[in-house]
């Protein structure tokens, strides 16, 4: 009889491997990493800032993919993969909205800011609406990395609150590289850049883990990686359409860094995280 032919392996069929969150970082950080220094050191213009940006957005859903499916292989299962209702896409607007639009009106209401010559509410909805959609696919890579898939797994380690806190470190540690470009352009040659650098990296460690939980609550209330993907697009662009379009004044930053801060930590400490139990595999 002639030998059977050679086939090789399922990897699905072989039992899940343990997760490991030190294998996880050095796949998603060595894959998601490059573009976003190449982005902190050489994204001088608005196009070259969002390719860049948005490759490493897209580069975590990558990395996530291959540990799942290939190095870990326990699948990407109770993610989220439901549209979700109606009301939870309001909401999410609603919020980005009240975080970004807010600051921008009371300003110009008092004062403090005013609008451009050249402002139209029509070109600004046409800017935000164009930014909104070239950022949906690489705000779905976050979320399917950052949310759907680590957050649970650490939840199976640890308790809810405190996976919370690791998942949103870890977030706030893989921008460290536009952190940094953000503090070196503060400076603005006054000083020591470094001093700059430092004092942004401290400045924005709390608010920036507060609002990987508000992030994190957004997924786990809808239960839906589409309404997470949209809001995370709706923050990044509501923001960028009304700072290109209206500009903002002294309120607009410290209102943002203190609403995701309070809304945050009260979701730390009141919501119940149960559920991330629950969307584990």
């Amino acid at each position: 009889m002639p030998p059977p032919p050679f086939t090789l392996p399922d990897a699905s069929a072989r039992p899940p491997g343990p997760f490991s969150l030190r294998t996880y970082l050095w796949i998603v950080f060595a894959l998601s990493w490059p573009p976003q220094i190449a982005y902190a050191l050489w994204a001088n213009d608005p196009t070259s800032g969002y390719l860049l940006s948005s490759l490493s957005m897209v580069m975590v859903t990558v990395g996530t993919f291959i540990a799942g499916r290939w190095v870990f292989r326990d699948g990407f299962k109770n993610m989220g993969w439901r549209w979700g209702k109606p009301r939870h896409y309001g909401a999410v607007f609603a919020l980005a909205l009240f975080i970004f639009g807010a600051p921008v009106l009371i300003e110009n209401l008092l004062g403090l800011h005013s609008l451009p010559e050249t402002f139209s509410v029509g070109a600004l909805l046409g800017s935000f609406l164009t930014s909104f959609l070239l950022t949906l696919f690489p705000s779905f890579g976050e979320e399917f990395g950052w949310r759907a898939y680590l957050l649970p797994r650490l939840a199976q380690r640890h308790s809810p609150r405190k996976a919370l806190l690791i998942h949103a470190f870890i977030w706030w540690a893989w921008h460290i590289p536009a952190l940094v470009k953000i503090g070196w352009q503060v400076q603005g040659g006054q000083g020591s850049p470094w001093l700059s650098v430092a004092v942004t990296l401290l400045v924005s460690l709390l608010p920036a883990m507060m609002n990987a939980v508000l992030f994190a609550y957004v997924w786990a209330a809808s239960g839906s990686l589409a309404v997470a993907s949209v809001y995370h697009s709706a923050y990044d662009e509501v923001r960028d359409a009304l700072d290109r379009g209206i500009g903002f004044g002294p309120l607009v930053s410290i209102w943002e860094m203190a609403a995701t801060l309070l809304f945050g930590a009260a979701l730390l400490w009141k919501a119940d995280w149960s559920r991330l139990l629950q969307r584990s595999w």
